[in-house]
Parts: C-alpha cells; sequence; structure tokens
C-alpha cells in the first residue's frame, strides 16, 4: 500500500501550494484526533494527505467522472460539482493509487456531506478539515473544542455551521448535509420537534 511519504508527493504535485498546505494541515489535525480517540492515526494522516485528492480538477472532469462512474447522488450536485471532490475523490484514489482500504476510501467519500454511517474515523477526517489551523471562521475554536470532547456533538455543531454559512450566503444545501444534521440532532437530542 501507498506509505505516507509517497502520498505526500503524489499530492504536492497534484494540488495548488494552499490546497496541498491545507491537506498537510487537515492530516496533522486528524492525526491529533486519531490519537486522542485511540484509532489509527498513520491511516488517519494518510487520510488527511489524500482527503482532497479530486480538488484540483476542473467542474467539468469531475461531473464527467461522477456520470461515468455513476457517483452522482442528486441533482444538486450537477449545479454544484465540486461537492463531487469527495466521492470522485475516493474513487480515483482507489482506481488510481490502487488503495482497497474501505476505511481511507469511505473517509474520503465522506468528508464534504457526511453520512448517516459515519465511523470515528470518517467523523475525525470531516472535523479535521473544518478545524485545521488554516482556516478562519466564527466558532472554529468552539468546534475544535468539542471535537476533542464529543465527536456526535462536534458533528452536530460543525454541520450547523455549514448550513448557517450556506444560507447567510444564499447558497444551495445539499439534502445530505440536512439529513446528517437532523440525524445527529435525533441522536444527540431525542424528541425533538421538527419545524
Amino acid at each position: 500500500m501507498l506509505n505516507v511519504k509517497e502520498a505526500r508527493e503524489i499530492i504536492r504535485f497534484k494540488l495548488s501550494k494552499p490546497r496541498f498546505k491545507h491537506s498537510l494541515q487537515v492530516a496533522e489535525v486528524a492525526r491529533e484526533l486519531a490519537e486522542h480517540y485511540q484509532v489509527d492515526a498513520d491511516k488517519a494522516y494518510l487520510i488527511g494527505i489524500l482527503h482532497d485528492y479530486a480538488k484540483g480538477i476542473s467542474a467539468e472532469e469531475l461531473l464527467a467522472t461522477a456520470e461515468k462512474n455513476e457517483l452522482l447522488q442528486d441533482e444538486l450536485e450537477r449545479q454544484v460539482p465540486d461537492l463531487l471532490h469527495a466521492p470522485v475523490g475516493s474513487w480515483l484514489v482507489q482506481h488510481e493509487l490502487k488503495i482497497e482500504d474501505q476505511d481511507i476510501l469511505q473517509a474520503i467519500r465522506f468528508h464534504t456531506l457526511g453520512d448517516l454511517n459515519m465511523s470515528v474515523m470518517d467523523k475525525i477526517i470531516y472535523l479535521a478539515d473544518m478545524i485545521e489551523p488554516g482556516r478562519d471562521y466564527p466558532g472554529q475554536e468552539r468546534l475544535k473544542g468539542l471535537a476533542f470532547r464529543d465527536l456526535d456533538d462536534a458533528m452536530l455543531f460543525g454541520l450547523e455551521s455549514t448550513i448557517r454559512y450556506c444560507l447567510d450566503r444564499g447558497r444551495l444545501l445539499h439534502p445530505r448535509t440536512v439529513e446528517v444534521r437532523n440525524h445527529y440532532l435525533q441522536r444527540i437530542r431525542p424528541g425533538r420537534i421538527s419545524c
């Protein structure tokens, strides 16, 4: 299997300098979270390096790859192809880098929109992507604190932050983000009344 040094070189070549730096920072935070939650820290670091594997791909190529390989899950993804960088990245990592480890592939696939069946590793990568030191947004420090206390609480806060961000800017919301947010809300605070 691909080692970390090889992964770093591949990503350095594939991504812009700022995106490469982001990947390194996500990898470091993912390692810290993995150590904290006693899961495979080396694997978390590798996933952090690879999580944006498809980020440098054009919208047209993301859409074409997704269509060809039946990765589209919602019509909104045609309108906002950047949402496809996670599932396309997972597919490319499997087919170009020959990585078959489902923990790695699933964490890459879920790191943007989340999913109803996220493992501890999936949550770690999702949150590391949001709290790495290069990010700067209101609530980031609170999210970081939550991430090291309770992954589910952090997921709910992170998803709600993303939804607020999209609403404040008049952006489209992917239905999966809303579905996953509702899942965590019901899990953490059962019996909530819907709007």
